[in-house]
């Protein structure tokens, strides 16, 4: 039985969700473990490149109070609660049949 269209939906969006979860995480160790030649490490460098967008995005829907030194730590918490909120939609669609 194919998956309904806005289940689809939520499974893209969720996964997305996920990539970008997976890619915070990563900067953050490099960024840890790299120290201050970091921005001649290649794969820190793509992770940077991969997590720009998001980092824009909370700034962006962000309060203006909150200063740009202070994004990093909202951004992960706005990703992990996009997180928990697809996979609260998944779990509805799924039981609810759709």
């Amino acid at each position: 039985m194919p998956a309904s269209k806005p289940l689809q939906l939520v499974i893209i969006v969720k996964a997305l969700t996920e990539i970008a979860v997976f890619a915070l995480l990563g900067e953050g160790i490099l960024y840890l473990l790299t120290g201050a030649k970091r921005d001649n490490n290649v794969p820190y460098r793509i992770l940077k490149t991969m997590t720009l967008p998001i980092f824009k995005i909370a700034r962006f829907i962000a309060p203006r109070f909150i200063i740009d030194q202070h994004i990093w730590l909202l951004t992960p918490l706005i990703v992990v609660l996009l997180w928990v909120f697809f996979t609260y939609l998944k779990i509805r669609l799924v039981l609810g049949g759709g």
